[in-house]
């Protein structure tokens, strides 16, 4: 509770005034302080103490005391020289008369700056290297500006685009979040182009460095193309694999609930390193697929058809001889839904199919894929059961 000062309070102006000479000059003199009335007197102490003069300034300057004076007046009885009243009666009759303006204030400022930012699980993070987190909209454009002013980065719908227009002397990294049923694309500082599946997130330099690797961060799964530089290698970290390039096409999928991290290989050449153990290495050629996971000592290199691993891309789920436990988790990765299966015997039989996302939607594929199994389904929403 606060105490609401009677109307014989001094005239704001003067409390403007002294406000001024504080911001400007940092202090004032303590006899000008005393001419205050002590009411005014402890709004200046509140104010100092929580580093709102410059906003209270700017707050009082803008407020027609005498008009909202009189319309609190008639709301409440001043019977006495102090009127108490709650925090929900300063809001309900909405009272700006300065003290009480100024402690309102201050409660608003501190609640806002204390409140959660509760983002919604299906947008698209942009995470910068300050903390501050964006959501970015598909289907908007926006700039991605520094604190400096400096533009770094501008995104037209599904994709965003950092510039190399001015140099930096250090590493400042971005982090992009691709939530389930969404692709997105990056374009970074050196041209490379990075396509990101549903459920993924890629860490990266806002501008590379002459002279430094050109390192990025993946969980998940994305596709590289990346643009030839023999002076700077392109080096993508997942969780057990190091993928280094001068200048190639490769799809990278590293999930943390899929076992295998798998590499492969549309153009040019890629050196695959186990992070713990970087002597262990093994080249891919086009047209081949590297394969490690914790349970193996080395990588494994195979001949494979490429289009399987990059037709995500254009929405395309293609399921050759695929267990249907792993279907489950591309399915509810690709189309943002959670699948609980009573029908435990399902879990191991494999599928061969096709199916495209921007034309069928879950319960095509599933009416489909029951057919085949005799199962059915229920739908709540994003909540799928299989019984």
């Amino acid at each position: 509770m606060f105490n609401i000062p009677n109307k014989n309070m001094k005239s704001n102006s003067e409390l403007v005034a002294i406000l001024k000479e504080i911001v400007s000059n940092g202090s004032i003199d303590a006899s000008r302080i005393k001419l205050l009335s002590p009411e005014e007197q402890e709004l200046i102490k509140e104010l100092k103490e929580n580093h709102l003069l410059d906003e209270a300034l700017s707050f009082v300057e803008s407020m027609d005391e005498e008009q909202n004076w009189e319309e609190f007046k008639d709301r409440i009885n001043l019977k006495k020289k102090t009127i108490v009243i709650h925090w929900k009666t300063i809001f309900q009759y909405a009272a700006v008369f300065i003290a009480m303006l100024g402690l309102v204030y201050v409660f608003q400022y501190k609640t806002a700056k204390e409140a959660t930012v509760v983002i919604p699980e299906d947008a698209i993070q942009l995470v910068l290297e300050n903390g501050d987190i964006q959501v970015l909209n598909p289907n908007g454009s926006n700039q991605i500006i520094k604190k400096d002013g400096t533009i770094v980065a501008s995104q037209n719908e599904n994709q965003i685009s950092y510039s190399s227009n001015k140099s930096m002397d250090k590493l400042v990294y971005n982090e992009i979040k691709i939530p389930y049923g969404k692709t997105f694309t990056v374009t970074l500082s050196d041209g490379t182009k990075v396509s990101m599946n549903a459920g993924s997130s890629l860490k990266y330099p806002v501008q590379f460095i002459k002279g430094h690797n050109r390192e990025v961060v993946l969980d998940g799964e994305a596709f590289f193309e990346v643009s030839k530089d023999k002076a700077h290698p392109f080096i993508v970290k997942t969780r057990g694999v190091d993928v280094r390039v001068l200048g190639t096409k490769f799809n990278v999928s590293s999930y943390k609930e899929d076992a295998d991290i798998n590499t492969v290989l549309v153009e040019g050449s890629v050196s695959l390193s186990n992070a713990t153990m970087p002597n262990e290495k093994a080249i891919l050629v086009p047209g081949e697929k590297g394969t490690w996971n914790n349970g193996q000592k080395e990588i494994v290199v195979e001949k494979v058809d490429t289009s399987f691993y990059t037709q995500w891309m254009t929405g395309e789920l293609v399921f050759r001889k695929t267990a249907f436990k792993d279907i489950i988790i591309k399915l509810e990765r690709c189309y943002n839904v959670t699948i609980d299966n009573n029908k435990k015997e399902l879990l191991d039989k494999k599928f061969n199919g096709s199916f495209n996302k921007n034309v069928e939607t879950i319960d095509d594929v599933l009416k489909a894929m029951g057919k085949i199994q005799d199962f059915t389904f229920k739908k709540e929403g994003k909540q799928i059961i299989i019984n």
